[in-house]
């Protein structure tokens, strides 16, 4: 038997504010960040869990002190224990009596949840000798259902309904898991629209895209609607009027902004329109997806819990869902999430613009594909080209697809040397 006896947590934070990288129109001076957290056994196997959470810069420091406050729910508890029952352990860290009260299942508790259940899944599959992908599509479909959390669900989804769609995926999840080794994961590139890019930098960056093998592309808006338009005409003129382009204006806008700045962008066709008003605002978003129509609405990188993207998915608010792991309660969390979406019939598109979020959600849309909706069509991961050269397993993006990761664990891992570099406030980059 093995036992947790160290749970250790650093606020890392990288300067991205100086390049303007990550820059949109409610975040316009983004660091990106992240609390970051460290699990370590009694085994003397070497394994440790490796999870973060991602932020942006000042604040980080509340979520690390709330991931304090999650300590004592896991130092000492059983690794084996918790292999057993992943879902337990879940329902466990979330429902701890006091805790709770300052959530629940939302802001920044939420958050160090997230980092503390993703470096537990990171153990666990470590402790396996596989991929988190790979553990959890390898899983039969009685073992993915008791994952989930299903309070406050079952009005739109129940055990048994998700235990169907699951089983509905066994066959075929051999062939599924070698298209995605042999071919990869459909994504999309954020980094060439950043808001605080100049016209030269974006035009420059669509021509290295392109040269590249991307297809598919995001640009910011949301501050200024002739500039919007502008730069909206700058990138359709560079990657041509047959490749995707999504627009995301970051929560800016009132639902009637929202639905008269679209009017604008539509000559353009956006592919969606993500995060156009406030990620609490489920019946704004669904008259914004009325009125832009056929152009689609995204969202779900603020969308802090399961219960949320029920009511986003039930009101048809959005038709695209992203995903964020770490915005939800980590792993077990999204498992729900994908299979609320998989009931509706709606894509899966992970949110990845952050640090570390990319490394980790290719795991997420794995799993997707290969055990719950089978479905590649609509789909695709959001690819931020920074930052990948901080972690031990770096994303692999080639010709505008992901690259199945083949090392155990959940590709969190930081490499020594960054962390010593980027900690927060006594790092060499912050010194």
């Amino acid at each position: 038997m093995s036992t947790i006896i160290e749970l250790a947590v650093s606020d890392v934070r990288f300067p991205t504010s100086r390049d303007l990288d990550g820059s949109d129109a409610m975040n316009p001076d983004p660091d990106y960040s992240a609390a970051y957290v460290v699990l370590r056994t009694d085994a003397g196997d070497g394994l440790e869990g490796h999870g973060l959470t991602f932020t942006i810069g000042r604040g980080t420091e509340v979520v690390v002190a709330a991931v304090d406050a999650l300590r004592p729910l896991l130092v000492g508890r059983s690794v084996e224990g918790i292999e057993a029952d992943l879902g337990g352990f879940w329902r466990d860290l979330v429902g701890d009596s006091q805790l709770r009260w300052i959530g629940p299942e939302k802001g920044a508790i939420h958050l160090a949840t997230a980092a503390v259940v993703n470096a537990v899944w990171d153990l666990v599959a470590k402790r396996a000798g596989v991929p988190v992908w790979k553990l959890l599509s390898g899983m039969a479909p009685a073992e993915i259902v008791g994952l989930v959390d299903f309070r406050y669900m079952t009005d739109a989804l129940t055990p048994d309904e998700a235990l169907e769609l699951l089983e509905q995926a066994v066959p075929g999840r051999a062939e599924r898991e070698a298209e995605l080794v042999r071919d990869g994961y459909p994504a999309y590139t954020t980094s060439v629209g950043w808001l605080g890019y100049d016209d030269d930098k974006i035009r420059r960056l669509c021509r290295e895209a392109l040269a590249d093998g991307w297809t598919r592309f995001k640009m910011k808006v949301g501050a200024d609607v002739d500039d919007d338009v502008r730069r909206i005409r700058i990138i359709r003129d560079e990657i041509g009027p047959e490749r995707m382009l999504a627009v995301d204006a970051n929560q800016r806008w009132d639902v009637g902004t929202a639905i008269d700045w679209m009017a604008r962008l539509a000559p353009f066709d956006p592919y969606w329109i993500e995060e156009p008003t406030s990620p609490d605002d489920i019946l704004g978003h669904a008259a914004i997806a009325r009125a832009v129509a056929p152009i689609r609405v995204a969202t779900g990188e603020h969308v802090h819990n399961r219960i949320m993207f029920k009511q986003f998915l039930a009101a048809e608010a959005l038709s695209v869902c992203q995903i964020d792991a770490c915005r939800l309660g980590g792993v077990n969390e999204v498992v729900a999430v994908l299979l609320l979406a998989a009931k509706f019939g709606v894509p899966v598109c992970p949110h990845a613009g952050g640090v570390g979020l990319c490394e980790l959600v290719q795991h997420l849309s794995a799993f997707d594909y290969i055990a719950v909706s089978g479905r590649l069509d609509g789909r695709m991961i959001e690819y931020v080209d920074h930052l990948h050269e901080h972690f031990v397993d770096p994303v692999v993006v080639r010709d505008g697809r992901y690259r199945l990761p083949t090392m155990p664990g959940y590709s969190a891992e930081m490499r020594p040397d960054s962390l010593a570099t980027y900690t927060f406030p006594n790092g060499d980059a912050w010194r």
